[in-house]
């Protein structure tokens, strides 16, 4: 019984050796999602550039938004 055990580990070890690599590696990985996270910086620095632009030329455009009153809540 057992030698029939080490026969079949030693087979499975066997195919577990030559079975063909399969999918990505860990360093593959790790190189896909430094690439997506730098795009999704990338994007985000655009669009936040993108926004404050415009945010002052809405600003200027309006007088730079007035004075806000005093905040008594009293019409003057």
């Amino acid at each position: 019984m057992i030698e029939y055990l080490v026969a079949m580990l030693n087979v499975r070890i066997q195919q577990a050796r030559n079975a063909p690599t399969r999918g990505a590696s860990a360093v593959e990985w790790v190189i896909i999602t430094a690439i997506i996270a730098g795009v999704a910086l990338g994007l985000a620095t655009l669009i936040k550039g993108l926004v404050e632009g415009k945010s002052a030329e809405i600003s200027s455009n309006f007088g730079g938004g007035g004075g806000g009153g005093d905040g008594s809540g009293v019409g003057q």
